[in-house]
C-alpha cells in the first residue's frame, strides 16, 4: 500500500500564495464540474427538464446550456437508451423536437435533486455562517475584478444576485 495516499496533499514550498490560491480555486472548479453533473452532462439535463415540468423543447433546452445543437443531440440519445427521456415531435409545430422526461428520468432527475441540496447542505458545512458571508463577499469581489481584467460575456455579482 501507498502510505503517501494517506497523507494530506501538500504544495511545494516555492509556491506563492497566489499561486496557490490559484491553484486551489481550479480544484473547487473541478470537483464542482465533476460532481454537480458537468456544464451540460446528463444529470443537469434530468434535473433542468425537471424544473421545468418534465418537457421542454429542444431548441430551447440546447440554449439554456448554450451548447452546440450535436453535443445535446448525443447525450439525450444516451438518455433515451437509458430510458430516462423520450424526443417527440411538438403537436403546436411539428418542426420542433420536445424532449420529456419518462417516469425512470422523473425519479433520477429527483435523485440527482436530493444529492445536489444534501451537497449544498454539507459542502460549506465547516464554516460558520460569518466565515460563509465573509467567503462569498471575497468571492462576489474576485468575480467583479476578473470581469474588469477579462470579460467573458459573465455577470457580475450584483446581476448575479438579481439586483
Amino acid at each position: 500500500m501507498d502510505a503517501s495516499k494517506d497523507q494530506p496533499w501538500t504544495p511545494p514550498a516555492d509556491w506563492t500564495t497566489e499561486h496557490r490560491l490559484i491553484w486551489d480555486l481550479g480544484f473547487f472548479g473541478h470537483y464542482m464540474h465533476c460532481n454537480m453533473g458537468g456544464r451540460s452532462g446528463k444529470r443537469r439535463i434530468l434535473t433542468r427538464l425537471a424544473k421545468h415540468g418534465g418537457s421542454m423543447d429542444q431548441r430551447t433546452l440546447q440554449e439554456s446550456f448554450d451548447i452546440k445543437s450535436g453535443s445535446l443531440s448525443e447525450v439525450l440519445a444516451k438518455l433515451e437508451s437509458e430510458g430516462f427521456v423520450e424526443r417527440r415531435r411538438s403537436e403546436e409545430d411539428a418542426r420542433k423536437l420536445v424532449v420529456v422526461l419518462t417516469p425512470a428520468g422523473t425519479e433520477r432527475a429527483q435523485e440527482y435533486q436530493r444529492e445536489s441540496q444534501e451537497f449544498e447542505r454539507n459542502a460549506l458545512s465547516c464554516l460558520s455562517l460569518e466565515e460563509r458571508a465573509a467567503l462569498l463577499e471575497t468571492l462576489d469581489r474576485l468575480i467583479d475584478h476578473w470581469n474588469d481584467l477579462e470579460p467573458l460575456g459573465g455577470t457580475s455579482s450584483t446581476e448575479r444576485k438579481g439586483e
